[in-house]
C-alpha cells in the first residue's frame, strides 16, 4: 500500500504570518481610508444643505444669492455630453485594438504595439488639454470639417478624453479576450468558422465581462477626469446638448471654484463638496452596475 503523502498545510512557514498580516493591514486601511473620504464629503455637504433647498441645487439655472452658483443640473448634462463623446470614440476603437492584438497580431507585433498604446495613458492630462486646445478645435474641429465651434466646447473636450481612455479600453478588452481559451476558438474553426466569425461570436461573447468591466472603467475615468474638461470644454453652465458650445462639467466646477477664495464654512465653500458627494453618487452607481453586470455574464472555465 502506498504511503500518503504528507501534510504540509500545518508545517510553520517563515515569514507566513508576517505577510498575513500586511494584507489584513492593507485591505483594513483601505476600507478606513474609503469611510474616511466619505465623512469628510458628507459633513460640508449636509451644511450646504441645511441653507440651499433642493429645487436650487437641482435646478436649471442659478438662482438665489450671487455669492455662490447652485444650479448642479447644467453641470450634468456637461458632463454626460463629454462622457457620451468620449465613450463613442474610445469604445469601438479600444475594442478593435483588443481585438486586433488578441485574434490577428503576430506575437512580435503584440509586444510592440500593446506598450504604444498603452503609453497614451502616461500622457499627462494637462497635455491633452493643451492638445484640445490648439489642435483639436482649430485644426479637426474648425479646419479638416469646418465646424462652427466656440474655442472652447464640449466637441474638443469629449473626443479628447477618448483618446485619454482608449488605452484603458484596449489593454483590459485585451487581456480579457486573451484569457479567453484557446479550445473554444479551435471548435469554432472545426466547425468552419473564419477568423472574424470566430472572433465576434465566440471569443467576444466569452470575454464580455472583462471587456464590460473595461468599459466602464473607461467611464468613470472619462466622468471623474478634470484638466481635460476645465481647460477644454469651458466655463459655462448650459443646457444645451449642442458639443459645439461650451459646457462646464462638474469636475471643472470644483476645479474652478476651488481657487481658496471661499472663506471655510461659508455656503460656496460647502457646495464643492455637495457637488463632490453627488460626483461620488454617480461613479459608486456606475461601479455597483458594473459588478452586477460582469457577475451576470462572467464565465469560469
Amino acid at each position: 500500500m502506498p504511503a500518503s503523502p504528507p501534510d504540509l498545510s500545518r508545517r510553520p512557514r517563515p515569514g507566513e504570518q508576517v505577510i498575513k498580516a500586511v494584507l489584513v493591514l492593507s485591505a483594513g486601511a483601505s476600507i478606513l481610508i474609503t469611510f474616511g473620504i466619505i465623512a469628510a464629503v458628507i459633513e460640508p455637504a449636509l451644511h450646504f444643505f441645511e441653507e440651499v433647498p433642493f429645487g436650487q441645487f437641482f435646478a436649471t439655472e442659478d438662482i438665489g444669492s450671487r455669492e455662490y452658483r447652485p444650479a448642479v443640473l447644467p453641470l450634468l448634462v456637461g458632463t454626460a455630453l463629454t462622457t457620451v463623446i468620449a465613450l463613442a470614440l474610445a469604445v469601438p476603437l479600444g475594442l478593435g485594438a483588443a481585438m486586433y492584438l488578441s485574434e490577428y497580431a503576430s506575437p512580435r507585433a503584440r509586444k510592440w504595439l500593446k506598450p504604444t498604446v498603452e503609453l497614451l495613458a502616461g500622457v499627462p492630462s494637462v497635455v491633452y488639454g493643451f492638445f484640445a486646445l490648439f489642435f483639436v478645435t482649430p485644426v479637426v474641429l474648425q479646419g479638416w470639417f469646418n465646424l462652427e465651434v466656440n474655442f472652447t466646447n464640449a466637441w474638443a473636450a469629449g473626443i479628447v478624453l477618448g483618446v485619454m481612455i482608449i488605452p484603458t479600453v484596449a489593454s483590459l478588452s485585451e487581456d480579457a479576450l486573451s484569457a479567453v481559451p484557446m479550445a473554444l476558438r479551435q471548435g469554432s474553426y472545426a466547425m468552419g468558422a473564419n477568423r472574424m466569425q470566430t472572433t465576434l461570436r465566440v471569443v467576444l461573447p466569452a470575454a464580455l465581462s472583462g471587456v464590460a468591466a473595461a468599459i466602464v472603467l473607461g467611464l468613470s475615468r472619462a466622468v471623474g477626469e478634470t484638466m481635460i474638461v476645465t481647460m477644454a470644454g469651458g466655463a459655462v453652465k448650459n443646457m444645451s446638448v449642442d458639443p459645439s458650445e461650451p459646457h462646464m462639467t462638474m469636475t471643472a466646477f470644483i476645479a474652478i471654484t476651488a481657487q481658496g477664495e471661499n472663506p471655510v464654512g461659508s455656503v460656496s465653500y460647502n457646495m464643492l463638496f455637495a457637488v463632490g458627494l453627488l460626483l461620488f453618487i454617480i461613479t459608486f452607481i456606475i461601479n455597483a452596475i458594473s459588478i452586477a453586470f460582469v457577475r451576470r455574464f462572467r464565465q469560469a472555465y
